[in-house]
């Protein structure tokens, strides 16, 4: 069994969410423990603080390091192997490989940050940053919950046979191809013929050269990232050669 523990001072946060999709599905199978521990049990004043005026001077609060580093330290001393991530927009920017690399670890416990951020030595605790977007949340909760999905439906026996579903965008670096089903027609728009025909080679090679078209269009950079092999290669010519010939027209 896969285990998740969020060390967070809003546990209530995750409740609605564990109860739906694939990570209520790999909970439901006994695939995923996820378990939300309240910051404050790892508090020793009486009013339960977990966070202070920051040094310097500023706006806002500042996330002690006392029940940080504690809650961590209990969670490492009561889990096997756990990769400790903090979840902050300082960290390392989220793909699906990172979700594959983690999802191979033996534990995680995911460390949310609130209010201006945590105490600077915290950082000293965890094993790795992780930023889920160039974008301001409230906390690192709503990031938790993304690494958890993307992280769930890689566990083996969640989604079936295979933990992965082939053509979802990033599964092989590229935007997925589009999709339709019934019915054929709406409101003057069709099913590509294609699809319709029942020649699955060929449509293996629309989905792939449909995936290219929109990676190229739309994330560039992601092609520049895996290599291509001969098909995808001379796809992505012709992509080029129709999209030139389009602007030139």
């Amino acid at each position: 069994m896969y285990e998740v523990q969020i060390l967070t001072i809003f546990p209530e946060i995750f409740d609605s969410f564990l109860g739906f999709g694939n990570p209520a599905r790999a909970i439901q199978a006994g695939l995923l423990k996820v378990e939300a521990v309240d910051l404050r049990q790892f508090t020793q004043d009486r009013h339960h603080s977990t966070d202070d005026y920051p040094y310097g001077g500023g706006t806002g609060m500042v996330m002690k390091p006392e029940p940080l580093a504690r809650g961590i330290k209990h969670l490492r001393e009561h889990m096997r192997n756990p990769r400790v991530v903090l979840m902050t927009p300082q960290g390392r920017l989220f793909k699906q490989t990172d979700a594959e690399e983690l999802a191979a670890a033996e534990s995680l416990v995911l460390v949310c940050g609130r209010y201006e951020g945590i105490d600077e030595r915290v950082r000293s605790f965890v094993d790795d940053e992780i930023s889920v977007g160039d974008y301001v949340l409230s906390g690192g909760e709503t990031a938790a919950v993304v690494v958890i999905d993307a992280i769930s439906r890689l566990i083996p026996g969640v989604l079936g046979t295979d933990s992965r579903t082939e053509g979802d965008s990033f599964y092989d670096g590229l935007l997925e191809y589009p999709q339709y089903t019934r019915p054929r027609e709406f409101e003057g728009l069709e099913v590509p013929s294609v699809l319709l025909e029942g020649d699955h080679a060929k449509i293996r090679r629309w989905r792939k050269k449909q995936a290219l078209a929109r990676t190229f269009a739309r994330r560039p950079e992601l092609l520049g990232q895996r290599p291509l092999d001969p098909l995808e290669t001379d796809l992505l010519e012709e992509i080029r050669t129709e999209t030139s010939n389009g602007e030139s027209q």
